[in-house]
């Protein structure tokens, strides 16, 4: 659980023991196998998120099997023993304008997995089984499918958010988690791909995944850009992305958590019909579009998983922080 917000030299994680939670109406308890480490437990970790309750248990990529059914759950068509995941939207009010528009996404009320109720930093959860995704069995690893419930979905939502024309020219900033994931489908819609992040390592693993190529963050791509995804929270870079648009191109800012963003010139970023625009979460239906879509690619999604042990939380968080991880951190809780 998350004891005090502050910097992952300050030790914020602590080991507890807690009693197994009973499953309440419409809901699924949850044994966790494996827990993918995303940047957002971290700016929660180290306060850049402010706590919504005290000693939360942060994760929302976790992989496991239902134990338990509450009252009601089995209209959401899940048994005892079914695979499935948790991601990181936990639920909606369902009525506001925003749910009954399909936007679920910006509910007012929404509510999230590791922020406002315990996550898959734990071996046993508790998760409203209408926010539940059913994975599939073979194909991609537990280690391997979690990544997707949040990285993954983010991504797709991103892609989608920055109206990529088809076989259009992609620009990627930042390559770790969702970067690599979302390259690979932007690849597989026939995109053309340029990632730019500080990361040699990350450069590599990009061209080795089919990017056309791969520079420095702050370089320019060899050609304008019919859209941009911004993954790494660095707000210095977003005049650079706009800068490097073409004319009515799209940049989509996907973090949840983002530095100050420097004064954009007009003309320079703006112009000629440049579009800046956030992502905020996801609904359940970007979820399962995009689970449907990886599950129909040619050849699986090559997710680079870097595993950790239950007890080493603390330094795989300490390493997404130094961006010491190329690809996804994931945590082993099922030997916990």
């Amino acid at each position: 659980m998350v004891n005090r917000p502050g910097p992952m030299a300050t030790g914020p994680l602590v080991r507890t023991r807690r009693r197994v939670p009973a499953p309440g109406p419409g809901e699924l308890l949850i044994r966790v196998d494996v827990c993918g480490v995303c940047r957002t437990d971290l700016h929660l970790a180290e306060g850049d998120l402010p706590p919504r309750r005290p000693q939360t248990t942060p994760g929302h990529e976790a992989v496991g099997r239902v134990l338990a059914l509450g009252p009601e759950a089995r209209t959401a068509g899940f048994a005892e023993g079914d695979r499935v995941g948790v991601a990181w939207l936990a639920g909606t009010c369902g009525r506001c304008a925003y749910c009954t528009a399909g936007r679920e996404n910006l509910c007012p009320a929404s509510t999230y997995t590791g922020w406002d109720r315990d996550g898959g930093f734990a071996r046993h959860l508790v998760a409203d089984a209408r926010y539940v995704y059913a994975l599939p069995e073979g194909r991609l690893s537990d280690a391997e499918l979690a990544p997707l419930l949040c990285a993954g979905i983010i991504g797709y939502r991103a892609l989608e958010r920055a109206e990529l024309p088809p076989g259009g020219r992609l620009g990627i900033y930042g390559f770790g988690a969702s970067g690599h994931l979302t390259a690979q489908l932007a690849l597989a819609r026939g995109a053309t791909v340029h990632v730019l992040t500080r990361s040699e390592q990350a450069r590599r693993l990009a061209l080795d995944l089919g990017a056309t190529s791969a520079r420095d963050a702050y370089a320019a791509p060899p050609e304008p850009l019919d859209a941009a995804l911004l993954f790494a929270p660095v707000g210095d870079l977003v005049p650079v992305a706009l800068a490097a648009l073409d004319r009515g191109g799209t940049l989509a800012v996907a973090g949840i958590h983002l530095t100050d963003i420097p004064v954009l010139n007009y003309e320079r970023h703006l112009f000629q019909e440049r579009t800046l625009r956030s992502v905020t979460a996801n609904t359940r239906a970007d979820g399962r579009a995009f689970l449907a879509e990886v599950a129909d690619l040619p050849s699986p999604l090559r997710v680079q998983v870097v595993r950790y042990p239950f007890e080493a939380a603390d330094r795989a968080l300490a390493d997404v922080a130094a961006d010491r991880v190329t690809g996804v951190a994931v945590l082993d809780i099922g030997g916990a």
